[in-house]
């Protein structure tokens, strides 16, 4: 009991140290691909499927001392989403879903966020998919870290999408009766402080 209160108080104040050595200003943070997963959820019919965007790149200025001060600029490569099957993605990247050879990516730009919990956070932007920009809230939990002996944050969130409301589903997949208008984005970064 006393070595795993030890490790908890070492830990925390550890923690303490890098909140700390954090700037007191807004810090500019880069998404470390490496160690960053970003997948959606969806189903066909009654079967579930997953996949990774696999390309993605992201900024992050946030100022540790004043949360709601912010600014997210997230582009995905929708050409490198990561599916298991090739037949799968040809239907992804065709002209009746996202469209890649006319919106190859698709963006997420918040400039405002509110602190929700000890840890959590709302960041109010924009988020374009094709060639449809629509306003989203995101809600994200936001923790330091340390990666490679570096300070970097962690953040995780899950948010779900109604895929017509950005024109992800034309002709056949209008329809909602095989593939439901709702899809799970669930995201785990980590960025390093620039």
């Amino acid at each position: 009991m006393r070595t795993l209160l030890n490790r908890a108080t070492i830990f925390a104040v550890g923690l303490a140290f890098s909140i700390i050595a954090l700037p007191a200003s807004a810090a500019n943070w880069v998404l470390d691909p490496g160690q960053s997963i970003v997948t959606f959820k969806y189903s066909y019919g009654t079967d579930p499927y997953e996949g990774r965007f696999s390309n993605v790149e992201a900024t992050f200025d946030i100022d540790p001392m004043r949360p709601g001060s912010c600014n997210f600029d997230v582009t995905i490569h929708i050409e490198d989403i990561d599916v298991d099957s090739p037949e799968v993605l040809d239907y992804l990247l065709d002209y009746e879903l996202f469209d890649v050879d006319t919106w190859p990516t698709a963006n997420f730009k918040a400039t405002n966020c509110r602190l929700t919990g000890v840890n959590s956070f709302e960041a109010d932007g924009m988020l374009t998919i094709r060639d449809q920009t629509n306003p989203m809230t995101f809600p994200f939990e936001l923790s330091i870290d340390t990666c490679d002996g570096q300070v970097c944050f962690n953040l995780t969130s899950e948010v779900e999408l109604l895929r017509l409301e950005y024109g992800v589903g034309q002709g056949y997949w209008a329809n909602t009766a095989e593939v439901p208008n709702e899809v799970t984005v669930t995201v785990d970064v980590f960025a390093l402080q620039q």
